[in-house]
């Protein structure tokens, strides 16, 4: 067989070659991606996203890890005395024959004393004084009026130990987790937090939630650090907990990083999210093919919006000014799948690599 002979069937074992496998890609394309869009058998719903459209994907809903919220700018006031509060009292008499002190004694002391569910003390020689809900200042005159019945010159000198109805827990996502005394009414939740130590600096966009009895609260830190009627006044009994923002989304494709990528602000967007994922990869990336999977929950129908599916794509052509908005404007879901597709023009240049490099091979072969 001639050196030519045996070129061309190199070549054409080549091309056959070529023809017949598919060329490795990190990528599928979007066309790829969208193939049967549209169709009578399609399992999902096209929705290229323009600024008209916009204004209906909230309305589409999908997950939300809001609730309600306690309102804040509330005044430090003094503190009320709880149930469980203890109270120490230190009693001055200058009566030679006094009960209240000791023989010789200028003062007697009476310590550890428990405020009961029903907000009343027990001292001895006097009736039980009730307590509760009074100020400290308050609380230290009713009780000095009782006792001077039984000793006109009683004076009284009053502590308090603040109990779990007048503390919070701040249960993590602080330095120094913990029971903290609520000193004063009304304090506000940063200034317990502060007392704590701060917020855990290693944790994305800190999520706040307050148990308050059988309710629960939950914002973003951002949002109550934004304005001071966003933070509100603790409670006694309150938990405080601090955690991570458990959103996620997957970033996949032609893109600088594949992986599951945490939320790190409240709102996300597409745009931010190729941020995130590293940016679209130069070479390779379609900027007409960035795409938005997401899933809505099987209950929620969006059939009064076109469609039947309860899976819905997402497109976006970056190549425009319009649609670098309108992608900026588009929030992601939790769970939602980012997908930046591979152009067309990269798998043709593989191709053509491809065959290049077999020529090459070819014409060595022919040299022999």
């Amino acid at each position: 067989m001639g050196s030519i002979s045996r070129r061309g069937f190199l070549l054409s074992g080549t091309a056959f070659a070529l023809a017949g496998c598919a060329v490795p890609r990190g990528a599928p394309s979007r066309r790829e991606m969208l193939r049967g869009a549209g169709g009578a058998d399609a399992d999902f719903m096209l929705e290229l996203v323009t600024r008209d459209r916009l204004g209906l994907y909230p309305r589409w809903g999908g997950k939300s890890a809001q609730t309600s919220w306690p309102k804040g700018g509330a005044v430090l006031t003094d503190q009320r005395i709880a149930s469980g509060d203890r109270l120490n009292l230190r009693i001055w008499d200058a009566e030679e024959t006094s009960l209240l002190s000791g023989a010789g004694a200028p003062f007697g002391e009476v310590a550890n004393v428990v405020v009961t569910a029903s907000g009343h003390v027990s001292l001895p020689y006097i009736a039980p004084v009730h307590v509760g809900g009074l100020t400290q200042e308050s609380a230290r005159t009713r009780l000095q009026e009782e006792l001077t019945a039984i000793s006109p010159s009683a004076q009284v000198q009053l502590e308090i130990t603040l109990g779990r109805r007048n503390s919070v827990e701040m249960v993590g996502g602080v330095r120094n987790p913990g029971t903290y005394p609520l000193r004063e009414r009304n304090l506000p939740l940063t200034s317990a937090i502060a007392a704590a130590g701060g917020v855990d600096p290693g944790l994305d966009n800190p999520q706040v939630q307050i148990t308050r009895g059988g309710a629960v609260y939950r914002r973003a830190l951002d949002f109550v650090l934004e304005n001071p009627a966003h933070d509100p006044p603790l409670q006694g009994g309150d938990r405080v907990t601090i955690t991570a923002d458990a959103r996620r989304f997957k970033a996949l494709g032609a893109a600088g990083r594949e992986d599951v990528i945490a939320f790190d602000a409240e709102t996300v967007s597409a745009l931010r999210a190729v941020s995130l994922m590293g940016g679209m990869a130069d070479t390779r990336a379609d900027p007409k093919g960035l795409l938005v999977l997401r899933t809505y929950p099987a209950r929620q129908s969006l059939q009064p919006y076109g469609s039947a599916h309860d899976r819905v794509v997402f497109s976006f052509d970056l190549t425009s000014a319009d649609g670098v908005f309108n992608a900026d404007a588009f929030h992601l879901h939790d769970g939602d799948i980012v997908m930046a597709t591979q152009a067309v023009a990269t798998t043709t240049t593989r191709v053509l690599a491809l065959f290049q490099t077999s020529l090459g091979a070819g014409r060595g072969i022919g040299s022999l």
